[in-house]
């Protein structure tokens, strides 16, 4: 991957605006990169940033999340427990599609002569614009203009509105308006779809047909297809309605057939008169309900648009984001470029999470179908932290998704002869789809990640009915799990230690081990704040402890055998080097030497086998620095620069969770340059395509981990325990920082300047803040200034990242690196 230590975007194709992402000329090279970073959607619907008028592209997709079919997973060697049933998000039905002919001439990007293109993703207004000056080959001048929303308000909807005027000259104009099913292997001209080169972190294909036909129907104005998916069973109906407002003379063909649907303008235009196109297109699915139901939803929700019109759902769009950006913007003072990809990367926070309702949050959201739309660890590290800080509902429903989940879990964690319930490592339906146990099931440490976000939410917004009353359960059972993975051994000082063998942690370069740093901390957290909730619900709510302790048989003896295991817990820890080993072997092993690595071998997945990769001290991303950041009050400050430095040099970033988490933490300890570097990394991992698979959809955790990066890092917040806490790290070049925090329903306001952090209250009662040890009361309507004498420590990089070689470890081995010599021209065979 590229490191980045500046503003990498090309600004002459897309200039700097603080409130848009604008592209000024359209390009080709990169269609699947810019598909992603113009997709619009609501956390439910999503939709890419192809052009109306369709032609080329990378990827014409439409998601919607939770939408899948299912698959059996062909393992080449079977064993007992493996994941069974594979789950994909479906490409469904593409509304977007509204084709536009001038003189018989399409107009195609790339290809036409354009006087003037501007396209805009419109962080304020919730839109997707786009503006042109088309010049025919006839010679005639076209003006078009273009809206597209996927609508906060009304999660099911999605609106498009074209306006077109001959500038100069008359002319036959042919509007094609379409609704064309491309998930079943043909585009809208019926034919065959060209398929990429296989990569392991995009979708799979599917063997048949997806999506059943389940009926179509259509009128006048509107027309409606209907499908099942074959093997999941999801119903699925997508309706459209059109209005043509112009005073220019014109006719209307419609057809529909099982896979498409078609509302064909004939317009004759004359110079100077608009013509303007409005469709309307809803959207509603289900796990059960057959298509008829679906359709007459789809017609209530068409029929609201017809009553209010469309300019009420934008002015809703705009009104939803106002309260949002008061809840969540996070202001960069004096860095323009910064600005504009920090929002950039909060609006796809919204678009990801804002309507998801209960739903999980998929890894790429509703922007594309990397990852095959699963849900994984990432929800409860990376943006549960963010949600719970700026939209506590949101969070509340995302975590409501793991309530959901608990039945499947109870029976993974039975499958894995396990007591208590096991979350699968990445699903859609509850069940683990997780084809490679040694870097999926082994990552046990989700249980405790889950723990983490429940207590973590409950401490910033005070709210115990949700954890008494669901998030109970949820501990209960992950900390059973635990409490039955790992075991008691004596050690040699004859004390009593309980370890955890056979997981995997973060880093999915190292797999399999034993005491994996990160895990031990998490699961020691889980078992301790298990043991806690019960406690307190005896003492605080007795008739819903009771009902737990009737539900899930809870006694008191298990429960302070939670707090033996989190108290005799085996945290690693090496005193030769002074550091924690990620794992109980990992410091036995040789180091990779990532200076030496080719540029053009990374990321190291694609072109070493996993064998050769285990072999070698090398991380995929950030694992014991994670810990670090999520327990920081479980380890000296010494311990915390210690780790960073022996990791740092052997961690590749071929991750994009990485970069974000190695920028706090670098705040933290004092290497102020480094972590810039990494936020610039993980600020622009899609906008500059860093990891080249940006055209598969938006990397949400990383999104969510430039918050992180912000507010965490450089802002200083810690919130151990629900102690609010401050120790900043305003970067040299930035004027100042600022952000609002939403704890326990009150809004503060956080202003970070060189010399001082100022706090307001905006809303709600008085909050109780502390600043490097000193205690303050913020009182609602009063701002307190707090002087700083420094912003933090400030050491030299860590030049070169060289690993730490040349020393002995305990049994006297001298420590080396190398690189292993990778296989020529063969990175990666796949026959399909």
């Amino acid at each position: 991957m590229r490191w980045i230590s500046s503003d990498p975007l090309n600004r002459f194709r897309f200039p700097v605006d603080d409130w848009r992402f604008v592209e000024v000329e359209p390009g080709l090279d990169d269609l699947g990169v810019t598909e992603t970073l113009f997709s619009i959607g609501n956390g439910y619907l999503g939709m890419r940033g192809n052009p109306e008028e369709g032609r080329k592209s990378y990827s014409h997709g439409t998601f919607i999340n939770g939408f899948h079919e299912t698959w059996t997973i062909k393992h080449a060697e079977e064993a007992f427990g493996f994941a069974s049933t594979g789950q994909t998000i479906v490409n469904v039905p593409d509304a977007k599609l509204i084709k536009i002919y001038v003189d018989d001439e399409p107009l195609t990007l790339g290809q036409s002569d354009l006087d003037h293109y501007e396209r805009a993703l419109d962080f304020r207004a919730g839109c997707l614009t786009r503006d042109l000056v088309w010049r025919t080959p006839a010679g005639k001048r076209v003006k078009l203009s273009s809206r597209r929303m996927v609508s906060f308000t009304d999660r099911h909807l999605a609106l498009f509105e074209i306006e077109l005027t001959m500038l100069e000259g008359d002319a036959p104009i042919v509007l094609s308006s379409q609704v064309v099913n491309r998930q079943d292997g043909f585009d809208d001209y019926r034919q065959p779809r060209n398929e990429e080169s296989f990569d392991p972190r995009r979708a799979g294909k599917f063997d048949g047909r997806v999506l059943q036909p389940r009926g179509q129907w259509h009128d006048d104005q509107r027309m409606a297809l209907g499908y099942e998916t074959t093997d999941s069973h999801m119903t699925l109906c997508v309706a459209a309605e059109h209005t043509l407002d112009t005073a220019n003379p014109y006719e209307v063909i419609s057809r529909i057939e099982e896979d498409q649907a078609k509302q064909v303008y004939r317009i004759e235009a004359r110079e100077g008169v608009p013509i303007v196109i409005r469709k309307a297109v809803a959207y509603h699915t289900s796990r059960g309900v057959p298509v008829t139901e679906l359709f007459d939803r789809c017609r209530r929700t068409l029929d609201r648009v017809s009553e209010r019109g469309f300019d009420s759902f934008f002015e809703g769009q705009r009104a939803w984001l106002d309260d949002f950006w008061a809840n969540s913007d996070v202001e960069v003072g004096g860095q323009p470029a910064i600005q504009q990809a920090v929002r950039w990367c909060l609006f796809q926070l919204a678009q990801a999470t804002a309507r998801s309702d209960q739903l999980g949050i998929p890894a790429k959201g509703v922007t594309g179908s990397g990852y095959e739309g699963h849900y994984f660890w990432d929800t409860e590290i990376y943006l549960v932290p963010f949600l719970t800080y700026t939209a506590p509902r949101v969070a509340r429903n995302a975590l409501r998704y793991r309530v959901g989940l608990l039945p499947k879990a109870r029976e993974r964690a039975q499958m894995l002869s396990q007591e208590g319930a096991l979350f699968p490592w990445r699903t859609i339906n509850g069940e683990e789809a997780s084809a490679y146990y040694a870097a999926g099931t082994a990552q046990y440490h989700i249980d405790a990640d889950i723990a983490h976000a429940f207590a973590k939410y409950r401490e910033i917004t005070g709210d115990v009915d949700f954890l008494y009353r669901d998030g109970a359960a949820v501990l209960v059972e992950t900390a059973r799990m635990w409490a039955d993975l790992g075991f008691w051994r004596t050690e040699a000082d004859g004390s009593q230690r309980f370890h955890i063998h056979g997981v995997t942690g973060p880093d999915e370069y190292t797999a399999v081990v034993n005491n994996n740093m990160f895990t031990n901390v998490m699961a020691r957290a889980n078992l301790k704040l298990a043991a806690d909730l019960v406690q307190e619900l005896e003492e605080a709510d007795p008739l819903c402890w009771d009902r737990l302790v009737q539900t899930l048989d809870v006694a008191p003896e298990e429960v302070e055998e939670w707090r033996a295991c989190a108290k005799g817990m085996v945290i690693p820890f090496d005193e030769t080097f002074g550091i924690h080993p990620q794992d109980e072997k990992f410091l036995s092993s040789e180091l990779w030497d990532l200076e030496n690595t080719p540029a053009d071998k990374f990321p190291l997945l694609l072109h070493f086998h996993p064998l050769v990769i285990y072999r070698f001290q090398v991380l995929k991303q950030a694992d014991v620095v994670l810990a670090l950041f999520l327990q920081g009050d479980q380890f000296t400050e010494e311990q915390k620069r210690a780790d960073f430095e022996y990791y740092d040099p052997i961690t590749t970033g071929d991750s994009t969770l990485s970069g974000v988490v190695q920028s706090v933490i670098a705040a933290e300890v004092g290497y102020q340059d480094m972590a810039m570097q990494y936020f610039l990394t993980g600020l622009y991992v899609d906008l500059a395509d860093l990891h080249a698979n940006s055209r598969d959809g938006v990397h949400i955790a990383s999104t969510g981990g430039v918050w992180n990066a912000l507010v965490f890092g450089f802002g200083g917040l810690r919130d151990y325990h629900g102690d609010i806490s401050f120790d900043p790290r305003l970067p040299r070049e930035w004027e100042y920082l600022r952000f609002p925090l939403q704890v326990r329903e009150s809004r503060l306001r956080v202003l970070l300047e060189r010399e001082a952090i100022s706090f307001e209250v905006e809303a709600g009662g008085p909050l109780e803040v502390n600043v490097r040890g000193q205690r303050l009361v913020i009182q609602p309507g009063v701002p307190t200034r707090v002087p700083l004498e420094h912003q933090g420590e400030e050491l030299p990089s860590l030049t070169g990242r060289h690993p730490v070689t040349g020393g002995r470890r305990f049994d006297g081995s001298v420590i080396t690196a190398n690189v292993p010599e990778a296989p020529h021209d063969q990175d990666l065979v796949v026959v399909d």
